[in-house]
C-alpha cells in the first residue's frame, strides 16, 4: 500500500498530526495546504475534507480528518510503532478515553475562555465547567509519567498537543501538575523535530 499523504498547514490541528508522524518515523509524506491561497477550499481538497480544514490525510483511498482521528487511525495502521494499545488490551479504553476527551473537553472550554463566553447551564455544555475540564485532566495525568502510565502512546500526542496549547495561551495555568506533564513531552526528540519542520514549513508557506 503507498504511504500515507498529510495534508498539512502550520499553525493549524495539524501540529498534533505533524508530531505524530515524526513519533512514527516519517511514514507519512506531508503535504503543505497553502491556507493564504485558498488551498484548503480547492475542489480536489474539499474532496478529502468537505468541511475544508486541516489536518487531513489519505491512505489507500482511505479518506481521515480531524487530528484525534487521523492520530488513532496511524497508530493502528502501524502497530509496530507501539503506540497503541492492542485491541485485546483492558487499556485501550482509557486510551480512547483520553485521545477523545481533549477535542470534546479541553479544546471547547478553552475556546470559550479566550472569547469570554459564560456558560450558565453547565449541564447543556459536553465539557461542563472549566473546573470540571481541569480536575478530569489532573486526575488523567495523576499517575504518571504518561496517560497510561510508563507508556507513551498516541493519546498523549493528542491529550499534550490540546494541553500544550492551553497552557501556552494561558487558557489553563502553567501550573503542577500541567507544567510537567507537558514539559515531559516537549522533551521528546519527535516532538522537537515537529517544531523544527512546522519553522521550514512556515517559511516555504511565507507565512513567517
Amino acid at each position: 500500500m503507498a504511504r500515507p499523504v498529510l495534508y498539512h498547514t502550520p499553525k493549524t490541528r495539524g501540529g498534533a498530526t505533524l508530531w505524530m508522524n515524526e513519533e512514527l518515523g516519517g511514514v507519512c509524506d506531508v503535504k503543505l495546504v497553502d491556507m493564504q491561497k485558498g488551498e484548503q477550499k480547492s475542489p480536489d481538497f474539499l474532496k478529502i475534507n468537505p468541511m475544508g480544514k486541516i489536518p487531513a490525510l489519505m491512505h489507500g483511498g482511505v479518506a481521515v480528518t480531524e487530528a484525534a482521528a487521523i492520530c488513532a487511525y496511524l497508530a493502528d495502521a502501524f502497530p509496530q510503532s507501539g503506540l497503541a494499545p492492542a485491541s485485546n488490551d483492558p487499556k485501550r479504553g482509557a486510551y480512547f478515553r483520553w485521545m477523545f476527551f481533549a477535542p470534546a473537553c479541553i479544546e471547547p472550554m478553552m475556546l470559550d475562555k479566550f472569547a469570554n463566553i459564560a456558560r450558565e447551564n453547565t449541564a447543556s455544555v459536553g465539557y461542563g465547567s472549566e473546573a470540571d475540564v481541569l480536575g478530569a485532566v489532573k486526575t488523567a495525568i495523576a499517575e504518571g509519567p504518561f496517560l497510561l502510565g510508563e507508556k507513551f502512546t498516541a493519546a498523549d500526542v493528542v491529550f499534550g498537543s490540546t494541553l500544550n496549547f492551553a497552557v501556552m495561551f494561558g487558557a489553563i495555568e502553567n501550573t503542577e501538575p500541567f507544567a510537567s506533564y507537558t514539559d515531559r513531552l516537549k522533551l521528546r526528540p519527535a516532538f522537537r523535530r515537529s517544531v523544527e519542520k512546522n519553522m521550514e514549513y512556515l517559511q516555504q508557506l511565507g507565512m513567517q
